[in-house]
């Protein structure tokens, strides 16, 4: 017996929930996004192993997104569809045995003892497969990470195990971005420190990159590129860190007056659903997409938490001020941050 640690992903989870339901798009770039149009404003939320082939990705604005894949059929988003899924997705894992670990509406961490770690995966993608219909990729690991990245290395609908006996074959010659947790910004620091791989990250000097990142950062960007994650599966309730509304307008907003009123609008939103959970927020952090395509956020401290929606609009608007309210914008957005 051995425990393990399994990342169950499902794949394209918007769009396959979609092609449940109309099977005969199958095969076909599909995308998921804003009401199903793409002559309005709005962004993919969801795309196809097909439409990806076009350079199309979740964020990709719908407009863009028509003219790289001209031939897409655009779907509305359907909410309630996916949450329901998701719980019958998690369901179907806890029954299972192990321990689950829910970590997004499309994914789960298993903790196991099993004999045969590779039949344990294929018995979980056909559970998953039966119950729901849905198809996913299954990463083997000794720990949350290596789990995490080999259920990349495993898509679409594959398995994939990813441990201390093949780590350095797998990883080590690759950017240091493909490891969980490491993001462009970070590698281009990296870059200009001259660190290239994984395997150059895990050999660097962690004082070195604890006076480029801090005293946190640097040491654990090593920890990372050496496959070290400590931290446990617990099946403990999910919680979300934040709350947010945001908005794409069909016509930029160009008076400040309207803005500060959409602003207060969203707060509004957010106080509500912070209410619905029975959450406090901390911090108020707006969302400013300037047209073409420039985004900022800026947050503002609460003195205490709160969810009343006067204590959220007035923070909001507070943190509105730092941006340029004399440029056509696009988009905005309200977050109350929890934790």
């Amino acid at each position: 017996m051995e425990r393990i640690v399994l990342h169950v992903d499902l794949d394209q989870f918007i769009v396959a929930v979609e092609l449940l339901r109309r099977p005969e798009l199958r095969g076909r770039p599909v995308l998921v996004g804003g009401i199903g149009d793409p002559n309005r404003r709005g962004v993919v939320a969801g795309a196809s192993y097909e439409a990806r082939e076009h350079g199309v990705r979740s964020g990709t604005p719908l407009r863009t997104a028509a003219a790289r894949c001209p031939d897409a059929v655009f779907l509305p988003v359907d909410r309630d569809a996916y949450l329901a899924a998701s719980a019958e997705f998690v369901d179907v894992l806890r029954t299972g045995g192990g321990t689950v670990e829910v970590a997004g509406w499309d994914e789960a961490f298993m903790l196991l003892d099993t004999a045969d770690a590779r039949q344990s995966a294929l018995l979980v993608q056909a559970a998953v497969r039966d119950r729901t219909g849905l198809e996913c990729s299954v990463g083997i690991g000794d720990n949350k990470l290596r789990a995490k990245l080999a259920s990349g290395f495993a898509k679409p609908a594959g398995v994939f195990r990813l441990d201390t006996d093949n780590w350095w074959d797998v990883v080590g010659d690759r950017p240091p971005e493909v490891l969980w947790g490491i993001g462009k910004k970070t590698a281009a620091h990296l870059a200009e420190l001259g660190v290239a791989t994984v395997r150059e990250l895990a050999g660097s000097d962690p004082a070195a990159l604890a006076a480029r990142f801090g005293p946190n950062t640097g040491p654990w960007l090593v920890a990372l590129a050496r496959g070290w994650d400590p931290t446990p599966v617990t099946d403990e309730p999910y919680l979300a860190r934040s709350h947010g509304r945001e908005e794409t307008f069909e016509r930029n907003l160009t008076d400040p007056e309207v803005v500060r009123g959409e602003v207060t609008r969203l707060a509004h939103r957010v106080a509500a659903d912070l209410a619905a959970d029975d959450e406090l927020a901390r911090r108020v952090v707006v969302k400013v997409r300037h047209a073409p395509f420039t985004t900022r956020t800026h947050g503002q401290t609460l003195d205490s938490p709160s969810r009343e929606p006067e204590v959220l609009a007035a923070a909001a608007l507070a943190a509105l001020e730092v941006f340029d309210l004399d440029r056509p914008i696009r988009l905005l957005g309200v977050r109350g941050e929890i934790r």
